[in-house]
């Protein structure tokens, strides 16, 4: 084995040291401006990031290559119940919301984590959500197949009660408000957003450090062909309300209309 005391002792310029801890500035500056506070972040982040900028010689590999944000997607009721069930006239089973909200759940974990997240796919009562920790969560549901009335069309969001930072809470609802009417062109129906949604399950059982909201995309009635027929696009409604409360975008005010089911 070598000698420690006879390796040739290597000389830092004081030119290239001073780029380092200049650029280790920035670095620090970007990330944690860009970021929510700890109690918002999954458990390792911080951890990660010291890894991050801790120096390693040229011959070593980076543990990691970038910190990725933790996502939760619930597909409601999957795997516990149905959900609502659509029948044909022959009474035969045509849709699930329990399919369908699976399907929907999947595509946005699939397109977030193109985006370079770390998405969790969860069911109904998974096991991973007592103590869930992450950035944010959202539960993906859908409402009756029955018909109830010619305003029974559009979609609904509700913010987690039971949360450190209500604030950030709603900022999250109204992003998904925003951005989800925008690429869908649905009506958001405020209407008919009930105490359940508010205070859904899922809302008690995961850190209260993590933002939380529930959306239901449609109506299996009256809003049944872009559900099924556009599922993509209402995926992609879901993922940009999620990247608008991510990147911290700008929402412009939107009109609630006055109709309930």
């Amino acid at each position: 084995m070598e000698n420690a005391s006879s390796r040739p002792q290597r000389r830092v310029r004081p030119l290239r040291a001073a780029q380092t801890v200049l650029s280790i500035a920035i670095l620090l500056a970007t990330l944690f401006t860009a970021l929510p506070s700890r109690g918002l972040v999954a458990g390792n982040f911080y951890e990660r990031l010291s890894i991050i900028l801790t120096p390693h010689s040229a011959e070593s590999e980076p543990l990691i290559s970038q910190p990725q944000l933790r996502i939760g997607i619930v597909a409601g009721h999957s795997g516990n119940d149905s959900g609502a069930v659509c029948f044909d006239g022959n009474n035969n089973i045509t849709l699930t919301e329990a399919d369908l909200n699976l399907k929907i759940a999947a595509m946005v974990q699939e397109k977030l984590t193109q985006q370079g997240y770390q998405v969790d796919l969860l069911r109904e009562y998974d096991t991973r959500l007592n103590g869930y920790r992450a950035l944010a969560i959202v539960s993906i549901h859908n409402d009756s197949c029955e018909y109830i009335n010619d305003q029974a069309t559009g979609f609904k969001v509700a913010a987690a009660l039971n949360t450190n930072d209500l604030n950030r809470a709603n900022r999250l609802t109204a992003c998904l408000v925003d951005r989800y009417r925008r690429v869908t062109e649905m009506n958001f129906h405020a209407g008919s957003i009930t105490g359940d949604m508010r205070e859904y399950h899922s809302f008690r059982e995961i850190d209260p450090s993590t933002v939380a909201a529930i959306i239901e995309t449609g109506f299996l009635n009256l809003d049944r062909e872009i559900l099924t027929k556009q599922t993509d696009r209402i995926a992609e409604g879901v993922v940009e309300g999620i990247l608008c409360f991510t990147h911290n975008e700008n929402i412009e005010p939107t009109p609630v209309p006055n109709m309930t089911p």
